[in-house]
């Protein structure tokens, strides 16, 4: 294999398909990017038997071939090589990679012994990408980082007509954000996507066109592409039920308060400098406003009081900061509504619900949905 290819385009394309490989293996080999010259240039890909990636640049090719290196090392050096094309070339077990001034020589890795990449089936639907972005910020922040119960560290993406649904919980929130995309067909359909994933799904995908997703469904492995400008990305699906969260959502709330989202934001964080790690914070809610209160220590107390506009009763709830934070990143308007639901015991608080506000007197769009169940209040 010989080829010559724009030092920027390689260094991008190889930073690519190495960024969702673990950290760690203990198949050394899946720690490799596969290059295999092709009628339009140079294919890089990877795979772990998990997740996958695969991209094609244009690269001038003077020999076919294939070869399978040290990806993270490849990204590494393709990345300080000088201002100056990149060229690659194999000799029986060695790959040499200069540029400019710099030669470096690499050992392959045996390209026989390289798992097959997963094939992708035709495109279900497809939807702008900053959209799809956008909401992969919102909701997979919700998602469980405990490996204990896989299920819900993943993200739920629902299909209905046009919309897409992506839902996400970690037993204390859920979150929700629905967007409109072009379905190639008619039939609901769900798809439980590794959270983590998803999340570089978007941070990759954020500023090109439009995203292809494709599901595919076999005896063995549910998989899912998400594909764009040349670019795809495939997963294996989380199998089991994910939990029926959408129930916990209540129809109407009449009681419920308007704030300022930038303002709650920024007194959020300063009233918890003084709060031990894991412990809440108090927002008591009235006629005159919201009052955040915390009692971090003996050495040690914070409080500060900010415009809000509250109907119904007054109401106090205590709430993680960090997890109102999340809910709060989320909304992207100036006002937020947090609404208060009611339970059938009266000493225990209902969730709270976080929605966009356009104004203090006109509601947003319910398109994204924040929950969050309030700790237990400290008498």
């Amino acid at each position: 294999m010989r080829f010559q290819a724009h030092r920027d385009v390689f260094s991008e394309a190889v930073s690519f398909a190495v960024r969702l490989l673990p950290q760690r293996t203990t198949l050394p080999i899946l720690s490799g990017v596969l290059l295999e010259t092709t009628a339009k240039g140079l294919q890089l890909s990877s795979f772990d038997y998990e997740v996958s990636a695969r991209t094609e640049i244009e690269a001038d090719v003077q020999e076919q071939g294939r070869v399978l290196v040290s990806g993270r090392l490849l990204a590494d050096i393709a990345n300080r090589l000088p201002n100056a094309p990149v060229e690659l070339s194999t000799d029986e077990n060695r790959v040499i990679v200069s540029g400019g001034s710099a030669r470096f020589t690499l050992l392959s890795m045996p390209v026989a012994e390289y798992p097959s990449l997963p094939k992708v089936g035709e495109p279900d639907g497809a939807l702008p990408a900053a959209d799809f972005s956008g909401a992969i910020a919102q909701v997979a922040v919700a998602a469980s980082r405990d490996d204990v119960t896989p299920v819900i560290t993943g993200v739920q993406l629902e299909t209905t007509g046009d919309r897409l649904s992506l839902v996400a919980t970690d037993r204390y929130r859920v979150a929700i954000r629905a967007i409109g995309w072009h379905s190639e067909g008619t039939e609901a359909s769900t798809a439980l996507v590794p959270a983590r994933t998803l999340q570089e799904v978007g941070r990759t995908f954020g500023t090109t066109g439009d995203v292809s997703i494709s599901i595919t469904r076999g005896e063995d492995r549910e998989l899912i592409a998400f594909s764009s400008e040349r670019r795809t990305v495939t997963s294996l699906l989380i199998k089991g039920n994910f939990p029926p969260v959408r129930r916990l959502f209540p129809e109407t709330v009449e009681n419920f308060a308007v704030v300022g989202t930038a303002e709650l934001v920024e007194a959020t964080r300063r009233v918890q400098l003084v709060l031990e790690r894991e412990a809440a914070l108090r927002y008591t809610f009235t006629q005159e406003g919201l009052l955040l209160d915390a009692a971090g220590s003996e050495q040690a107390q914070a409080s500060e009081r900010i415009d809000a506009v509250v109907t119904g009763d007054d109401t106090v709830v205590s709430l993680k900061p960090q997890f109102l934070l999340d809910g709060l990143s989320g909304v992207h308007t100036e006002f937020t509504r947090i609404a208060f639901t009611k339970t059938d015991n009266p000493n225990k608080p209902g969730p709270v619900l976080v929605t966009a506000q356009k104004s203090r007197d006109e509601q947003g769009s319910d398109d994204y949905r924040y929950l969050l169940q309030p700790n237990l209040l400290l008498r």
